[in-house]
């Protein structure tokens, strides 16, 4: 292709070379009678004019074109099923990705107990005393009833003294069965 370029801009070249041509002359190109007065090496020095390459390079679209090739070839090979009907290695890998994610999956959420718990154990350690005295420091007790103040139609929120009140039965319940079982170690 390039070779054809080639050919057909010499005798483009060729063609034109006879042709007479008004050529427009800058100021900046011109050459006055003190221009002349130069030696001839400096007057080739003074004009140098350069061609452009007439060779043109291939372009992105030939180098994907191609490119594409070898990786759809690639792609069809590895979709293929395996011998006696087993899975393809594209399937094989995607398994092997989910219970990679699924292992992580399960060391996050024994993370995220461990955690709570901690942080439970925490809770308890810093309020023991309030939780005596029946006061309970909630981290977020907005959560509780949480949603816009406007615009709620009556009845919408329900009275949470009743749960209240089975949770704290529940911890001193809790807490008492503690202590019987630390009086029976002592």
């Amino acid at each position: 292709m390039s070779s054809f370029r080639l050919g057909a801009s010499r005798v483009a070249r060729q063609v034109r070379a006879p042709c007479v041509r008004n050529t427009r002359r800058y100021a900046s190109d011109s050459h006055g009678p003190a221009d002349h007065a130069h030696s001839t090496a400096g007057h080739e020095e003074h004009h140098h004019h350069h061609h452009h390459s007439v060779n043109e390079e291939l372009g992105t679209a030939f180098y994907v074109t191609f490119g594409a090739i070898p990786v759809f070839g690639a792609l069809y090979y590895v979709s293929q099923p395996g011998k006696d009907g087993q899975p393809n290695k594209v399937t094989k890998w995607w398994q092997q990705w989910e219970e990679h994610s699924e292992k992580l999956a399960n060391q996050n959420a024994l993370m995220t107990a461990t955690l709570d718990q901690a942080a439970h154990d925490k809770h308890l350690f810093y309020y023991a005393d309030q939780l005596r005295s029946g006061h309970y420091e909630m981290r977020y007790p907005e959560l509780l009833q949480h949603g816009s103040a406007r615009n709620v139609p009556a009845g919408t929120y329900i009275r949470m003294d009743k749960v209240v009140e089975l949770y704290r039965k529940q911890h001193l319940d809790e807490e008492e069965r503690k202590a019987k079982k630390l009086a029976v170690a002592n």
